[in-house]
Parts: structure tokens; C-alpha cells; sequence
């Protein structure tokens, strides 16, 4: 045989996008899900049996991020590659009125890059099941369908462009929507709804590669467990918020346990992270000893757990400290493993880090962003100040810089060393101060 030809013939099979190899891919985000919560990253309340088999089988990420320390920007890192602010998604949509003086877009634009439409144009069929606060509910009835970001199935709770019928709706002043909670499934039933019509969705297309965003209402805040499991819960000298909390928490693992026993057999990777840090009720137990919660962008509201499964292809028990893995990365990185082509005009502000997610320790060469904010209005703060952070922060290697977007209140950590962002490092090391606050700023300046 042509030595060329042959050569070509070798190449072409080992690369590791071939079809065959292609997996089913499922990314389940919690919500308000911080760094602690899982008990293999510390959590004294709860036991989180499976979630920790997840990290188990699996691999897990200790410097795992998101895009944001809120719901609506954060969900927009995972579906477009890009920091949120490029998008005019800065805090969390809500009333056309309330976007309006946040300054931000009603929703996100159909023409921004979009992983699930990226991933049905390389034959994957595409759904998205739960939470979406990307646009639509309130006010905002103009939203685009599901399908305008390429989703074949789109069930999503009230906050979207098509609450799925089982949900139910209510009527308001502004339409047949509700900013309270009208879904006829209960919420202790919620996920469970949610990972049934995953599973059903997965069996209905067995026959193609799946793309599937599992996106949970828990563990959001309100904590409401089914009474059986509340009685379960409690705990003698203990208050109801906890045993609300571990309840609603032990249902979550129990059916995500669930889901992994309805992928067995199937070549799928499941990546399951938070959407933010931690929120109030005992927000500081839940954090890990990270500094900051959601509405923070220290650590402890931009650092989510984060783990992928992926059985015959990942070994388990691994645990990377060294790979800085964001979601803005998610695009990218499963273009490689679906063998799936980046839109022509896309550009994103994450890296292909698929190595990660083989086992590997990639080093990020790229910086990270945040902008949680853009004016006044935008901001929801923690109530503790020492956990209430500049609007603005940049990640470079292993420095961390927030500042205010005027240029004021800088602050410098080296998280090789301090996680906890404890000690202020900007007096000891002004030039590095200086290049990263010019950096974020300049990057703040081009964002529309």
C-alpha cells in the first residue's frame, strides 16, 4: 500500500473525534450550587452519595468556573463561549423595565455562537430540560423559540420562551406568565420530572449522538422538600432551613443517581457543575472556605464544583488542581470531542481543553473575565461586605485581580496560595497591578 495513503489511513482513525467514538453528551447544572456543597468537597450538612460517585468514576475539577455570579450570564458562557458582558447579559434578566436600567438585552441573541446548534449541525439531536433565564417569562414575550439556538426539544420551567405544558402556567397583568411559582409539578417533583424527560429524550434518539443541558431549579432557594423527606431530614436541636436544605439537597443526589443508572451501556460523558455559588440560607457553610458567594465574584461565587463522568474513557478518582477549567471552555472543547466545526465567525474567549476531560492537565493559556454589573442598579449585593466584591475581575495564570470599572479599589491574590483571597497582594506588586487593571478595563471599554 501507498505509504502516504497508509499514513493517512492511521491518522484518520486515531483521531478521537471519528464517530464511533463520539459520545452522548449531558451537562447538569445545579442552581446556587456552591463549592462546598458536594460532601467530597467538604460539606458537613449533607452526604452527597452520588454527586461524590460522579467525582469518583470520574474526574473533578478544583478550579472549575463559571461566567458569571448569577444566573443569566453564567447560563449565557455555557451556550455561546463567550463572557456574558459581550452579550448585554451582566445580572439576571428580568422585566423589560428592570433590563432596561441594568442595561442589558431582553435575551440572549439568536445570532450569538451557540453550542447546541453547533452540535445539531454535527447530527447530534439537541434538548434542553429545566431552568433557562436566558429570555422570556415576566414581561418579555418575544423571546426567541428554543429552536432559534438549535435545540430540537426545548422544556423549560416559567422563565423562558415556552414553559413546558406539564408545568403549567398562571395569567398576569402582562400575560399568561408569573414570576412566582405556578408549575404544577411540585417542586419536590421537579427534578425527577427533569430527569425523566432526559431519559425519555435520550431513548427517543438512541439511534443518533444526544446533546442534552439538564438544567435544575435546585438547590435555589425556596428549599421544599416533599414532607416524607423532610421528616427524614431533621435533625434533633436543629433548625427547619437545614433540614429543608439537606432534604431538598438528598433528593437532588438520589435522582442524579438516576439518570447516571439510566445512561448505563451508553457511551455518554455527564459534565455537572453549579451555575454560581452558594446563596443564603448558611451561605458560608456551603462556600468551602472560599471567600465570597453568589452576587460575588471572589472566588466562592465563580468557583463552582465540577466534574465529569465519562465511563470507558475517563479513569476514576482523579482529581485535577491544575487545569483552570471555565465554562466558556464547554464550546470549544466539545466541539473537538463531538467533532463538531466552530460557527465561521465565532470567536471564543475560552480554549479547546478537551485533554481535560481525557484524563489529562492542560495549563489555560488564556485569561478569565468577569464584569457582574453594569451600573448600580444591575448589583444585588451580599449582605456581609467582606464578601461583596468590585464589579470587574480578571484571572491570569495564577494572579487574580478585582477592581471597580473606574479604576478604583484594586485588589491583587495569588490563588496558587491563597484561595480564600485573604491577603491583598496589590501594595507588594504594583507593576502586576497595573497590567492587569489596564487589561481588564481595556476589555471592559470594548464590550458593547
Amino acid at each position: 500500500m501507498n505509504r502516504i495513503l497508509l499514513a493517512l489511513i492511521l491518522a484518520l482513525a486515531a483521531l478521537p473525534s471519528r464517530a464511533a467514538d463520539r459520545p452522548n453528551i449531558v451537562v447538569v447544572l445545579a442552581d446556587d450550587f456552591g463549592w462546598g456543597d458536594p460532601a467530597c468537597q467538604g460539606n458537613k450538612l449533607v452526604e452527597t452519595p452520588i454527586i461524590d460517585r460522579l467525582a469518583k468514576e470520574g474526574v473533578r475539577f478544583t478550579q472549575g468556573y463559571v461566567a458569571a455570579p448569577i444566573c443569566s450570564p453564567s447560563r449565557c458562557g455555557i451556550i455561546t463561549g463567550n463572557f456574558p458582558a459581550r452579550w448585554k447579559i451582566t445580572s439576571f434578566l428580568q422585566t423589560r423595565a428592570g433590563n432596561k436600567a441594568c442595561e442589558m438585552a431582553d435575551y440572549l441573541d439568536p445570532t450569538a455562537p451557540s453550542l447546541p446548534r453547533m452540535l445539531k449541525d454535527a447530527g447530534y439531536a439537541t434538548a434542553h430540560v429545566g431552568k433557562w433565564h436566558l429570555g422570556g417569562g415576566r414581561d418579555v414575550t418575544d423571546a426567541p423559540k428554543f429552536a432559534a439556538y438549535g435545540y430540537d426539544l426545548g422544556l423549560g420551567t416559567y422563565e423562558s420562551p415556552e414553559p413546558a405544558a406539564p408545568l403549567g402556567l398562571k395569567t398576569t397583568p402582562w400575560g399568561p406568565q408569573d414570576q412566582l411559582e405556578p408549575q404544577q409539578v411540585p417542586r419536590h417533583r421537579r427534578t425527577a420530572w427533569m430527569v425523566d424527560r432526559t431519559l425519555e429524550f435520550l431513548k427517543a434518539n438512541a439511534a443518533k449522538r444526544c446533546f442534552v443541558n439538564l438544567w435544575l431549579d435546585d438547590t435555589h432557594t425556596p428549599f421544599v422538600p416533599s414532607d416524607a423527606a423532610l421528616k427524614a431530614a431533621r435533625r434533633p436541636m436543629e433548625g427547619e432551613p437545614k433540614a429543608k436544605y439537606r432534604a431538598v439537597l438528598v433528593e437532588m443526589d438520589r435522582q442524579i443517581g438516576r439518570l447516571l443508572d439510566g445512561l448505563k451501556g451508553t457511551n455518554t460523558l455527564v459534565l455537572f457543575l453549579g451555575d454560581n455559588g452558594a446563596s443564603p440560607p448558611f451561605e458560608r457553610e456551603r462556600s468551602g472556605g472560599l471567600r465570597g458567594q453568589k452576587l460575588s465574584l471572589y472566588e466562592g461565587g465563580v468557583r463552582v464544583p465540577m466534574m465529569a463522568w465519562w465511563p470507558g474513557t475517563l479513569a476514576g478518582g482523579a482529581v485535577n488542581e491544575t487545569t483552570v477549567l471555565a465554562t466558556v471552555d464547554f464550546l470549544p472543547t466539545l466541539a473537538t470531542i463531538a467533532g463538531a466545526k466552530l460557527p465561521a465567525d465565532a470567536k471564543p474567549d475560552g480554549e479547546d481543553l478537551s485533554a481535560a476531560l481525557r484524563g489529562e492537565a492542560p495549563v489555560r493559556r488564556k485569561p478569565l473575565l468577569w464584569e457582574y454589573g453594569r451600573n448600580a442598579t444591575s448589583f444585588a449585593y451580599p449582605k456581609d461586605a467582606k464578601h461583596r466584591s468590585p464589579n470587574l475581575a480578571i484571572r491570569s495564570g495564577d494572579w487574580k485581580l478585582l477592581v471597580n470599572a473606574d479604576g478604583t479599589g484594586a485588589e491583587l491574590y495569588d490563588l496558587s496560595k491563597d484561595r480564600a483571597e485573604a491577603v491583598n497582594r496589590a501594595a507588594d506588586h504594583p507593576d502586576r497591578v497595573g497590567e492587569l487593571t489596564a487589561a481588564v478595563l481595556a476589555w471592559r471599554k470594548s464590550l458593547p
